[in-house]
Formats: C-alpha cells, sequence, structure tokens
C-alpha cells in the first residue's frame, strides 16, 4: 500500500473538522482532497504514458494525460 502526503494545511483543517467539529473547514477539506485526487490521477497516467509497453498505449494514455490536463486539441502535437 502506498502512501499518500498531503499539505499540512490540509491536514490541520481534517484535525480541526474531525477532533473539533469545526463543520467551516469542510468545504476547504472537499476542495484539498479533490485536488489531491486529481494529482494523483494525472501522475498516474504520466507513469502509464512513459511506461507502456507499445506505441499505442503509450499514445492513449498520454492523450488521456493532456485531456486531464486540460491542454486543447489544437496546441497539441
Amino acid at each position: 500500500m502506498k502512501n499518500v502526503m498531503i499539505p499540512e494545511e490540509l491536514f490541520g483543517k481534517i484535525i480541526k473538522y474531525h477532533l473539533l467539529d469545526q463543520e467551516q473547514e469542510a468545504d476547504d477539506i472537499r476542495k484539498g482532497l479533490e485536488k489531491k485526487l486529481d494529482t494523483m490521477i494525472n501522475r498516474e497516467l504520466y507513469g502509464k504514458y512513459k511506461t507502456a509497453a507499445t506505441e499505442e498505449e503509450r499514445e492513449k494514455y498520454r492523450q488521456e494525460y493532456l485531456e486531464k490536463k486540460g491542454i486543447p486539441e489544437s496546441f497539441r502535437w
């Protein structure tokens, strides 16, 4: 099982939310975790792109990565 690192600020907000029942932290926590999840997905797609066995798989993962990053079709090579 892999470890996931989050910013110290987000960790503090999670602690406040769960231990001190500070409900106002919920939106910031949600946004921070969504950002981290997007980063993890992007990293996984990039890793698959770099280690793909065939040129077709490599291109498939490259396109998925660029799509996820929001790179317009007209800017891609």
